[in-house]
């Protein structure tokens, strides 16, 4: 029962193969990786400038209120009536912004819906506006 020694060398583990792996892996995912440009509604914040009034004949007001209703000019409507009555408005007023008031508590996909059928009605300026109380 002879015992042998190990030499040094033996209890070595070579780690190039290893590396050459984990390099050839890591050149895979960065070639392979795709990019996804997200889409996003652009929005101005406004700075600490001081507030230019313009008339109310300009402004064509949308508010939501905590509800999910819609009202155009203190008309009650309907999600699917608001481009047309967006068009119609801007038709007598081609130069007028759409300013989007909605409630704090009120669904953000309804206001995101709003905005888009405001754009897509030909506004050329669209804001919006958080209200308090509702």
């Amino acid at each position: 029962m002879r015992r042998r020694r190990r030499s040094e060398s033996e209890a070595e583990i070579n780690v190039t193969p290893l590396l050459d792996i984990v390099f050839i892996m890591l050149i895979f995912f960065i070639v392979t990786t795709s990019f996804v440009h997200e889409i996003g509604v652009e929005m101005n914040r406004s700075a600490n400038e001081p507030l230019t009034t313009e008339e109310e004949s300009e402004i064509i007001l949308i508010r939501i209120d905590n509800d999910g209703q819609i009202y155009i000019r203190n008309r009650q409507t309907d999600i699917r009536l608001v481009h047309a009555n967006i068009e119609s408005s801007l038709a007598s007023m081609p130069d007028a912004a759409v300013v989007v008031a909605a409630a704090r508590n009120s669904d953000a996909g309804l206001l995101v819906k709003v905005v888009d059928q405001a754009r897509v009605a030909g506004a050329q300026q669209v804001s919006m506006v958080a209200l308090s109380e509702m």
